[in-house]
Parts: structure tokens; C-alpha cells; sequence
């Protein structure tokens, strides 16, 4: 299976090489978690004995890496995912006495005030992060000087200023391609609260290759895998970049 052995990229991702390719195909919710979160834990300051908010955590692949790569206490949160479910994940992957399983909707979050240390979303914030008042909501369960990461699929220009969505994208995701925005939105949209200081804000290097090459094991694995993916393989074919990519983005809390 040559599509699925391309998911292991030490000399790149030498943390999420270390996990079993099938493994996180089967978890699939979308286009390489462990290298979006790896990636963005570069600009993040993860430490042993940390609480941290995996929201968006999906089939529980990045509270399982969260957990074992920086030694962190997870809560994973999902809304489409039953907890009993992410629970089994986290069992049979050994982390269960550091990662908690809460199905829960992200508007209406059921933790204390400053309550996490970090909190961390890969591949989920442009369902419900893009509302002006979002970030002023989730900053309640930050301590103070608590770190906030985001990886989030993302438009080399603003589709506002293009003032169209690009036709090869919007035959795949349709309106949705909206809420993908630039790093530079993103800071805009985060400092102008005065709530976080941005401390990065960047597009994934070569992001649209990564998620090529995602798409490709899931399309030669999966029972579905050639109807499911083979629209998001021709429509990153066709952009090669030109607007596609992953934003990722990291702030503190002031």
C-alpha cells in the first residue's frame, strides 16, 4: 500500500511518524491530524502535567498524541462523536488515565473559569471559530498567560477579496470555503479583542501536498475511499496551491 506507507515522513513529522499509519486512517476525520498538530505545537510551549482542551477532538487521534508526545492531561471534546467511543480509543491506545472524553457542543462549553492551560484545535475551529464573539467565549476557560492553537484549513488570498469562491474548490466544499481564512485575518481577527497576544500566525508549508497525500491513503484504504476522496484528489491536483492550505495559529492570553 504504497498511498498509506507515504503517511510516514520522519525526516518532517519524526513524532507522528512513530504511529501506526492504519491506525490513524481508520480515525480519519479529515486531512492529517498528527502533522497539522505537530506542526503547530512548534510555536506552542506544551509541558508535562498541563491541562489542555483538545476541542474538535473527532475520533480522539490528537488527544491520544497530546497525551503521549507531550505528557499533558486532555480533555478531548466532540460534538459529533459519542464520549463512549473516543473513550475505546483512548483505552486501547493506553492514555485513558490522562485523557477525558466530553461530548459537548463548543457554544456551550461545560467547564470552570480558567479552567485549561491550552487549548488546541485541529481541523474543527472554522465550524464555530469564525463568529466575531467566539474567541471572547472560549478565553473564559484560558488561565491567564494560557496558550490557544489552531490549525484550520485556510486561503492564500480572502475569498472576500477575490470575490469569488475558486471554481474547483466550490465544486467540493461549496460555501464552506467562507470560513477559510488567511493567517492575516486570523491575527486581525484575534488582537483587535485585545484578549490574546497573537504569538504566530502562519499558512502550513506546502499544506496542500500533506493533505494530498492524505487523501490518497484514504482513497486506497477506505471500503468508501475512492467516491469519498477522489474529488478533494482532483480539486488539490488542480489548485496546487494557487488558494488552498492550512492556517495555523497560536496566541497567550493577556
Amino acid at each position: 500500500m504504497t498511498a498509506l506507507n507515504d503517511l510516514v515522513r520522519p525526516d518532517r513529522y519524526p513524532r507522528s511518524s512513530r504511529y501506526d499509519p492504519s491506525w490513524l486512517v481508520d480515525l480519519d476525520m479529515g486531512p492529517n491530524p498528527l502533522w497539522l498538530l505537530e506542526d503547530l505545537a512548534r510555536d506552542l510551549d506544551l509541558r508535562p502535567g498541563m491541562r489542555v482542551l483538545d476541542l474538535g477532538s473527532g475520533k480522539g487521534a490528537t488527544s491520544v498524541f497530546l497525551a503521549r508526545e507531550y505528557g499533558v492531561e486532555v480533555v478531548a471534546a466532540d460534538w459529533w462523536v459519542p464520549a463512549e467511543d473516543a473513550a475505546a480509543v483512548f483505552a486501547t491506545a493506553g492514555v485513558a488515565d490522562r485523557v477525558r472524553a466530553v461530548r459537548t457542543e463548543a457554544h456551550v462549553l461545560p467547564f470552570a473559569p480558567e479552567s485549561f492551560d491550552a487549548i488546541v484545535s485541529i481541523d474543527a475551529f472554522e465550524y464555530f471559530g469564525t463568529a466575531d464573539g467566539y474567541l471572547p467565549y472560549l478565553t473564559r476557560f484560558l488561565r491567564p498567560g494560557g496558550q490557544l492553537g489552531v490549525a484550520t484549513p485556510g486561503m492564500t488570498r480572502e475569498v472576500r477579496d477575490l470575490g469569488f469562491i475558486p471554481p474547483h474548490v466550490k465544486r467540493v466544499v461549496g460555501w464552506e470555503a467562507i470560513a477559510w481564512h488567511t493567517p492575516d485575518w486570523w491575527r486581525f481577527q484575534w488582537e483587535i479583542t485585545e484578549l490574546v497576544d497573537v504569538t504566530s500566525a502562519r499558512l502550513q508549508e506546502d499544506a496542500w501536498q500533506d493533505w494530498l497525500i492524505w487523501a490518497r491513503a484514504c482513497a486506497e484504504v477506505q471500503p468508501d475511499g475512492p467516491k469519498t476522496h477522489q474529488p478533494v484528489i482532483d480539486m488539490l491536483t488542480q489548485d496546487r496551491g494557487e488558494y488552498l492550505s492550512f492556517t495555523l495559529v497560536t496566541a497567550r492570553k493577556k
